[in-house]
């Protein structure tokens, strides 16, 4: 089967920022003189790849609704500011990577992320002329599985392929009849992946061998 696209997951996926959201968590604690315990970056990571409101929820799920909703405000804008202060960690091989890979496919991005978010990682990477569309959940209030229907279907993608470390990823894949590539570096699991790599450059290698239109 040939493939004509790559649509990958961010979180998890191609770069880790629970350290600077935790610090972002905190902020807007403070400044909303919210009592609560120092947010740490497993707090981040446990949550990570569900839609930002989600995330907070689950977070803080003994708050009052008020400061919930002041979280969620607040975190969205905050977590972009702290990204573009502190940066994230980009894992191994992903620039030269996804260069590679542009010579092959098309590539894409898809995530539950607020607005903002994934243009952080363009610019933090250097690979904004790389990256072809990208959909998110702060964007549209929609799923992952409808964002990743939205790309395919705006970009006329026969034959995508879905790179993504979490079930959520792997049953938006799933919906839109897309082969799924599990990365089990990243944040969470799969249950039955079209692919399984262990590190970025396996996923690299495979698909530089693999053929394309």
């Amino acid at each position: 089967m040939a493939i004509d696209s790559i649509v990958f997951d961010l979180d998890g996926t191609l770069w880790d920022t629970c350290p600077a959201c935790a610090v972002a968590w905190n902020t807007v604690l403070q400044r909303h003189e919210i009592p609560y315990r120092e947010i740490v970056a497993d707090d981040v990571r446990r949550v990570t790849g569900q839609p930002h409101d989600d995330c907070i929820r689950v977070t803080f799920p003994d708050l009052p609704a008020g400061d919930i909703e002041k979280l969620i405000s607040g975190t969205a804008e905050e977590d972009n500011a702290a990204i573009s202060r502190l940066g994230g960690t980009l894992y191994p091989g992903v620039i030269e990577g996804l260069r590679g890979l542009a010579d092959r496919y098309r590539l894409f991005i898809v995530s539950n992320c607020q607005s903002g978010y994934i243009e952080n990682f363009l610019a933090y990477a250097a690979v904004g002329d790389l990256i072809t569309d990208f959909e998110c959940f702060g964007n549209t209030g929609e799923p992952k599985s409808e964002n990743l229907r939205r790309v395919i279907e705006r970009n006329g993608l026969r034959s995508p392929v879905m790179v993504g470390d979490t079930t959520g990823d792997e049953a938006a894949a799933r919906a839109c009849g897309v082969p799924f590539a599990f990365v089990s570096y990243g944040f969470g699991s799969a249950i039955a992946p079209s692919y399984r790599f262990s590190s970025f450059g396996e996923l690299v290698a495979f698909f530089s061998e693999f053929s394309s239109f």
